[in-house]
């Protein structure tokens, strides 16, 4: 332990204490012990690196030249690369998985040579959040038919442990009976509840005889399908919590992981090993960023990194160039956080900031509440900075003085962050830090925005909506066109929906969804989001019901306020329900439109709309057949839903009329800011966020009684189609492989820019003709039963068919769109999985061709595992988003990049030469290599290994392998 080291500690001499007669006395390093000017000039997100590295430094893995690197931040950024010991690790259910699968098969691979499994346990504290797996079944539109669901779950029947008494059931109604039922039970419908308190609102439909039953049903039944259908990776999470030391498990149903990060596990200063220090964490999760938002400094890695760092490993960086964003100007009274986050999305997108840290500082910060900043915070990915970093202020400490802070820790948090110089007060400009450089933004220029319809930086003014998305309609295909022809523009489709008589067109909403972790922290644009719903609801105005329309509250923390200010039923009554609490529609869990919907965008190729207040919005992504998705504030999202269109401008035209034919317009009920500040200031109180602390440490009755096994090894089950033994560990001996030279390669994609994650490794739905349907179906498991790619994350056999499934492919070595790929030696077109299998049959080692900005998007996992898996080598790329390349290095594929101003095309490649990689035994960081082609064109590539720890996993064939091989020593 740090404590009983300290005679041996290299910066035991900083150790200091902190003393007050309203709290017990605590030590800490104080870096402000150094007397070294350069400290107070340092942004103060590298303040936190460095008091980590002093911290941790052990001479190993931590040296002192690396604290002396982060102090002489100047001069060393951008070229020393420096180590990070996270305070805590966080992993969501979807990335965090494969995680603890791998933690699994490392067990299972020591064990076979003769090594006590027990010894691998997490060494950093994590935490795994359950919310991933919510899937929208039931909303206020007709219920889809539940999947089928193996053994005795039933999506009429409550699994083991769920309490059978809320809600009502229909009872066994003749047709045409409609809206209304509210008898006390289903005779023919597999379940025993009991008749509870009725609430008036929009019914959903009995899945059984598709009549309507009461509204609490909604979340309990999307609940009980979540569960149900994902009990054995429920299992596994169960298992994990009782086999693995250092971790706890957050079990489902209680929030989205940022919201509860936010909520529950943030400390802003922790305590352990004898000491006090500053709060910070990587997650599984690229919008992990979102806790920098409180003063908390962490950012998204994938599994593969998260395992190391799990496992001991602090993350290697190279030391960053951090932007100062100045915030200067008031904020305009129609701006809600939503605009403003979207403002500097464009703002720092343009500037160009890739893998650089941001800090805010300036007059306008301090115009922006805590959740504000953590809803700012949470964008960092989409304009591609590593970190967005708000030092805690006065401010900062009055939202933990209102939600989680006991008196005692707030007095600890406030004068320990102050004694090391963490603590921001923006009277003062002599505390300024010197910053790389300084982009300033002007909050007053900020108007209300929405961002699309395929990339979050791609920002339209809400009055420029109409305009802009008739541009998007002429323009050719591309991240904003969609190559309309005129002359079929303004086509209408009717189509007859719960027996009425509607039409679609091009900009119709057929999704909005008030969702994601990036706005459902926020109570600001929640209850404006609530206040404008009950407006329009006086007012007379609805939503149509072929609207896929949802709520998902980030915790229950949400839905008590908005419970509690009185506007919840007017959400439910314009169709945005409370369907459950997790990563819903931003992450493509959206249950399907209505056939009649479907049928009619596809009778007229319509550019039908998805609106949504999250953070993802790629074409596709929502739903197959709806091609534009904006993100959007949640009051616009109940807006833009309203007016059933995208192709409107809602400063002059009307949003809907109502039963008198009378006009309303947006401004007619859009809420002041006065009017959401003083129902904040009455709802939102500290005892909603002491209920999430018991919910979460209570658990649930089905999570309580769920049966795991009892063993230091994970009992496989070689029929699970959710969780199986991956090959990782295979081949696992105590001597380290040597880095291959690459012989005689094809390449089995060839690729053009901009390829992101959901390219590579879809999220979301099974397509029923793709590889993994496939596989699942000589499982004998029918297409209800296929769940999700996120659900499946833990079997490799779907994940590494999943790789390359997605429909919006653009393969140059196949010339069309699809999960399809040539197979060179026979040229046949097949499956990628098909023919990334053949290859490796015929012993072909395997590279991937690309353009620019390759792997962009958030961080999952399988986006290196899959082409591993698949039998991919290398890379070759004209650049990579910095976090994929990363994840390729922990895997054992060698990232390589074009020499500046060459690419494929210049070199005149086809993609279908053979393509040899000398390695030499001794390589060294970014040491340029030669790519000879069976054509006789050779050129040279670099690839992009940054440091010497790169080079050693990927000579070990991995960080995984690298780690397994550290504990046989």
């Amino acid at each position: 332990a740090l404590g009983s080291l300290q005679h041996e500690h290299p910066f035991r001499h900083l150790i200091d204490t902190l003393q007050s007669e309203k709290y017990e006395e605590r030590r800490y390093f104080n870096p402000q012990k150094l007397d070294d000017v350069r400290y107070e000039k340092l942004p103060f997100c590298i303040r936190v690196l460095l008091e980590a590295a002093i911290r941790k430094c052990d001479g190993f893995y931590v040296k002192t030249e690396d604290v002396s690197s982060i102090l002489d931040w100047q001069k060393q950024r951008n070229q020393a690369e420096v180590p990070f010991s996270p305070a805590r690790v966080l992993l969501q259910d979807f990335t965090g998985i494969p995680a603890m699968v791998d933690l699994a098969a490392m067990r299972d691979a020591l064990a076979k040579q003769g090594v006590d499994p027990s010894l691998v346990n997490p060494k950093c504290p994590t935490d795994l959040i359950v919310d991933h797996s919510l899937q929208i079944d039931y909303s206020k539109c007709a219920i889809q038919s539940p999947p089928t669901l193996t053994d005795d779950s039933h999506a009429g029947k409550p699994p083991a442990g769920r309490p059978t008494s809320r809600g009502s059931q229909c009872g066994g109604h003749q047709p045409g009976q409609g809206r209304g039922c509210r008898k006390a039970s289903c005779s023919d419908a597999p379940t025993g509840r009991t008749q509870a308190v009725q609430i008036e609102n929009t019914p959903l439909l009995c899945p059984f005889h598709l009549q309507p039953v009461s509204e609490p049903e909604t979340v309990l039944r999307n609940q009980e399908m979540e569960l149900s259908r994902n009990k054995e990776r429920l299992q596994f999470f169960k298992w994990c919590s009782k086999a693995f030391k250092n971790i706890n498990v957050v079990p489902p149903d209680i929030g989205a992981v940022h919201q509860v990060n936010l909520e529950y596990l943030c400390q802003v200063v922790q305590e352990g090993e004898g000491f006090i220090y500053p709060d910070s964490v990587v997650g599984t999760d690229s919008h992990t960023t979102m806790i920098n938002g409180l003063g908390i400094l962490g950012w998204g890695v994938g599994s593969i990194e998260s395992e190391a760092v799990m496992l001991g490993q602090p993350v290697s960086l190279t030391l960053p160039e951090v932007v100062g964003c100045k915030l200067v100007g008031s904020i305009n009274p129609l701006a809600t956080s939503i605009d403003i986050v979207l403002g500097i999305t464009k703002h720092l997108r343009q500037a160009g900031i890739g893998g650089k840290f941001v800090e805010f500082f300036g007059p306008g910060v301090s115009q922006l509440s805590a959740p504000d900043r953590t809803t700012i915070a949470n964008m960092c990915p989409e304009y591609n900075a590593t970190v967005s970093f708000f030092p805690v202020d006065d401010i900062t400490l009055q939202h933990f003085k209102n939600t989680i802070c006991s008196e005692e820790k707030l007095a600890v948090l406030g004068d320990y962050l102050k004694a090391v110089k963490l603590f921001r007060s923006y009277d003062d400009q002599s505390e300024e830090p010197q910053y790389s450089e300084v982009i300033e933004m002007n909050l007053s220029s900020i108007v209300p925005h929405v961002s699309g319809p395929k990339r979050p930086q791609d920002r339209v003014a809400v009055t420029c909506m109409k305009e802009d998305f008739i541009n998007c309609l002429n323009e050719k295909l591309g991240f904003k066109g969609f190559h309309i022809a005129k002359e079929k523009q303004e086509i209408k489709v009717p189509f007859l929906h719960e027996g009425a008589e509607y039409s679609l067109a091009h900009g119709s909403v057929v999704i909005a969804a008030v969702i994601s972790c990036t706005n459902n922290c926020n109570p600001s644009v929640m209850l404006a989001a609530g206040l404008l719903a009950k407006k329009a609801v006086e007012a007379g105005l609805s939503v149509k019901p072929y609207i896929r329309t949802s709520l998902v509250p980030g915790s229950g923390t949400v839905t008590h306020y908005l419970n509690a200010s009185g506007v919840l039923p007017s959400l439910r009554k314009l169709g945005f329900e409370v369907v459950g609490y997790g990563c819903s529609t931003c992450v493509g869990n959206t249950a399907p439109l209505p056939e009649s919907v479907v049928d009619a965008i596809k009778q007229g190729d319509l550019v039908a709309c998805g609106v949504l207040s999250g953070n993802r919005h790629l074409e596709g992504r929502l739903c197959n057949c709806v091609r534009a998705n904006y993100l959007a504030s949640p009051p616009l999202v109940v807006a833009y839903a309203i007016a059933g269109t995208v192709s409107i401008n809602l400063e002059t035209e009307p949003m809907g009329v109502n039963s008198e034919g009378k006009e309303v317009f947006l401004r007619d009920i859009w809420p002041s800011k006065e009017e959401v500040r003083d129902t904040e200031e009455n709802v939102v109180i500290a005892s909603m966020f002491k209920e999430l602390r018991s919910r979460i440490e209570k658990g649930n009755a089905f999570w309580n009684n769920l049966d795991s096994a009892e063993s230091p090894l994970f009992p496989w089950d070689p029929k699970s189609t959710y969780i199986s033994c991956p090959s990782f560990f295979s081949k696992l001996s105590k001597e380290k492989c040597a880095p291959l030279s690459i012989d005689n390669a094809y390449a089995l994609l060839f690729l053009g820019d901009n390829v992101t994650t959901d390219h590579i490794s879809p999220a979301g739905s099974i397509a029923r003709v793709s590889a993994a349907a496939k596989y699942l179906q000589s499982k004998r498991l029918t297409p209800r039963e296929f769940n999700s790619y996120g659900a499946r994350r833990g079997n490799d056999a779907v994940m590494t068919r999943g790789t390359f499934a997605s429909i919006k492919l653009q393969n140059r070595l196949i010339g069309k769109t699809g999960p399809k790929t040539l197979h060179i030696p026979t040229g046949q077109t097949l499956d990628v999985f098909e023919a990334a299998e053949r290859y490796q049959r015929d012993g072909v080692p395997l590279i991937i061709l690309a353009g620019k900005e390759y792997g962009s998007g958030s961080s999952r996992d399988w986006v290196a595992k899959g082409p591993y898996l698949l039998g991919v080598r290398a890379v070759i790329a004209e650049s990579f988003q910095r976090m994929h390349k990363n994840h390729l290095v922990g895997m054992g594929i060698a990232p390589l990049q074009f020499l500046p101003g060459e690419n494929a095309d210049t070199l005149e490649l086809s993609g279908k030469e053979r393509f040899s990689i000398s390695i030499p035994q001794e390589l060294t960081p970014r040491q340029h290599l030669t790519v000879q082609t069976s054509t006789g064109k050779s050129f040279s590539v670099v690839p992009l290994f940054e440091n010497e720890m790169d080079l050693v996993f990927f000579r070990h064939g991995g960080i995984l392998k690298y780690m397994a091989q550290s504990l046989l020593l």
